[in-house]
């Protein structure tokens, strides 16, 4: 009886060899692929996802086949290959998403999508913030000690700032009260928010690139240098900068304490840190990054 025209299976043999020259090639688009994303400071020629790759390849035994096949056979043959190729991607997605997770620009994306210390970054390369505006002074002022008890907390005051020509206290319908000091610089102000950490957001950064992840632990960025003292609440953890004007949104509430609106302003260059993982800290005025950060490490006395 002839056999149905068309293609003709070839022997099993055959068949098994072709399949198995798929997974190499396979193989080595996933390396070509994986050295193209791999993280910049890189040692050697192999990428983190051949890495990964390699290790997976390494534990693939080749399954023998037997001669003549029946028809279960080959469908569980058809299973492994399946299976092989499919442990293969994984490897080469595991390795990519390794990439991306240990390549510092896109780990600091992630605070586009989580909060940090009661702030909610947002990343929009639309948004355009108006130019030359200047950081809000403070308004009448209060004590240190009064601040503290209107606001439930002890204002944190920099030692690397000295002592604030101006301090006030704002009720804030998400984060309680929010205490900010004021410095006058060469005619420019400084100016430092404080709030209690791990609240709701209150305030909404969006910016137009992502911010920059500053360790306020080791000697990186520079600054003024750090330690502890009298008072001090402890540093240390990660700050995030922001070098670029950005729009800051916030909450406002009218006289009676019933009415809430919602406003929005530019901001200039800020630096973001928590202290003692009590009290958020939002630093305004100061353009120079390592100032900033020396800000931040300095030792920090309660009032």
């Amino acid at each position: 009886m002839a056999e149905p025209q068309g293609r003709r299976p070839g022997p099993p043999g055959d068949r098994e060899r072709a399949a198995r020259g798929d997974t190499p090639r396979l193989a080595e688009e996933l390396r070509a692929l994986g050295r193209s994303l791999d993280g910049p400071g890189g040692t050697g020629g192999e990428s983190m996802a051949e890495r990964v790759l390699e290790r997976m390849l390494a534990e693939r035994v080749p399954v023998p086949v037997a001669v003549p096949p029946g028809p279960g056979e080959r469908v569980r043959a058809v299973r492994r290959r399946l299976r092989a190729r499919g442990r293969v991607l994984a490897a080469g997605l595991c390795g990519l998403l390794a990439v991306l997770v240990l390549t510092p620009p896109v780990r600091a994306a992630v605070v586009d999508w989580f909060g940090f210390g009661g702030v909610e970054v947002r990343y929009d390369p639309s948004a355009v913030p108006s130019p030359g505006a200047g950081v809000p002074g403070c308004g009448p002022s209060l004590t240190l000690a009064e601040a503290g008890r209107r606001a439930g907390f002890a204002p944190l005051v920099p030692e690397a700032l000295g002592v604030p020509d101006a301090v006030t206290v704002t009720r804030e319908p998400r984060v309680g009260f929010l205490v900010t000091l004021c410095w006058r610089e060469r005619g420019r102000t400084v100016r430092l928010d404080e709030y209690p950490a791990g609240l709701d957001i209150g305030f909404t950064k969006t910016v137009r690139e992502p911010p920059e992840w500053v360790s306020l632990d080791g000697d990186e960025g520079g600054g003024d240098g750090g330690g502890s003292g009298p008072g001090d609440a402890g540093f240390g953890g990660p700050a995030l900068w922001f070098p670029r004007p950005h729009l800051l949104s916030f909450w406002l509430i009218d006289g009676s304490g019933d009415r809430v609106t919602r406003s929005e302003r530019t901001a200039g260059p800020t630096l973001l840190w928590t202290r003692g993982g009590e009290v958020t800290l939002r630093l305004e005025g100061v353009p120079s990054k390592a100032r900033a950060v020396g800000i931040a490490r300095s030792p920090a006395r309660r009032t």
